[in-house]
């Protein structure tokens, strides 16, 4: 998986290269700052610190990585927040693409981030993220490397404003009846078929018309023979994937990076007609194709995955989709905050 969110301490992560968020003097600093040195051998870093002297803010540097389990660490240093009229998200950008660009030229194939700048330089949370997240898949869209977001503590990871707040709400009061209506909606089905939530809301005289040609329906279809149905299979998941991408308009490269999704995973799925995702890696390739509701379930349910209004995870997916929200990372971001497995693979 090209990007993932863990919960750990930063200095136990196995990675080629780490982050830390320095200070911009070659002095140890507080928070990860002091805890990289600690667990690097303090006076072996600090003496190559001293070497590279001061760093800008936005600028990235690297140092061997001495004890830690990586080979470098970079180190980079955000700003320190003001009121955000003064350029703070533009340099903490910067730190994330320069750090990146720096593992780039080192051939790094990993490199693992904490959430820069958002302890002691106080920069909100919420925009912190946005700005990470958004840095990192532009990166990844354009290179191969596994890029690692640590958070050392789940609760302090923010949500922005465009989806705080909503979730829960969602998930109590619009979860069942929407996963219901997409389900039993009208893509994929026969002529005449008619959903349950259109069937709630018909007149009474409707509603005994409408029963009456199911039943006839009904009928008919007992008719058919065992040999003739299965004659007529509907497509696998690879079969619509595949469809799907044509008519989308996006190259294979794009729709696996889109869906946080490993080149040598997508390429099982193209080869292989009877290939059967993992739910997270179908439910990706949905968000990066942009599918709405209906068609996501009819591709899902090819790989014979449903939803359940009493998943977490599916509420997500589905309010995400339903409000129209198909940035993968943001969705992760999303996910990991309510413990559910992020998308991808």
């Amino acid at each position: 998986m090209p990007f993932q969110i863990i919960r750990n301490d930063i200095t136990k992560v196995k990675a080629d290269i780490i982050v830390n968020t320095a200070n911009p003097q070659p002095v140890i600093g507080s928070g990860t700052d002091s805890a990289v040195y600690n667990a690097a051998g303090a006076d072996a870093l600090l003496a190559e610190r001293k070497k590279i002297g001061s760093i800008n803010p936005g600028e990235a540097a690297v140092t061997p990585a001495f004890n830690l389990p990586a080979k470098y660490i970079i180190h980079t240093v955000g700003p320190v927040w003001n009121d955000g009229r003064h350029g703070e998200c533009e340099v903490l950008r910067s730190c994330y693409e320069k750090s990146l660009s720096l593992a780039a030229k080192l051939s790094a194939k990993s490199i693992a981030f904490p959430l820069i700048a958002t302890g002691v330089y106080g920069f909100p949370k919420d925009k912190a993220l946005s700005v990470a997240l958004s840095a990192v898949s532009d990166f990844l869209l354009s290179h191969d490397m596994k890029v690692i977001l640590v958070v050392f503590d789940r609760k302090s990871f923010i949500l922005s404003g465009r989806i705080a707040g909503n979730i829960d709400e969602y998930i109590d009061e619009n979860g069942v009846s929407l996963i219901h209506d997409a389900e039993y909606s009208d893509f994929g089905k026969t002529p005449g078929y008619i959903s349950r939530s259109k069937l709630r809301r018909s007149k009474p005289e409707e509603q005994d018309r409408i029963c009456a040609f199911e039943e006839n329906k009904e009928d008919i279809t007992e008719e058919k023979s065992l040999d003739r149905i299965l004659e007529n299979a509907g497509e696998t998941f690879q079969q619509r994937l595949l469809k799907l991408i044509d008519a989308s308009g996006m190259d294979d490269v794009t729709v696996y990076k889109k869906a946080n999704i490993d080149r040598k995973v997508f390429s099982r799925i193209r080869c292989k007609a009877d290939y059967k995702p993992k739910k997270k890696t179908a439910v990706a390739l949905a968000i990066a194709l942009e599918l709405d509701l209906p068609a996501m379930m009819d591709l899902l349910s090819r790989a014979e995955i449903a939803f359940s209004p009493s998943s977490k995870f599916d509420l997500i997916i589905t309010y995400c989709v339903k409000n129209g929200i198909y940035d993968i990372f943001e969705i992760n971001a999303v996910l990991f905050k309510y413990g559910q497995p992020i998308l991808g693979e």
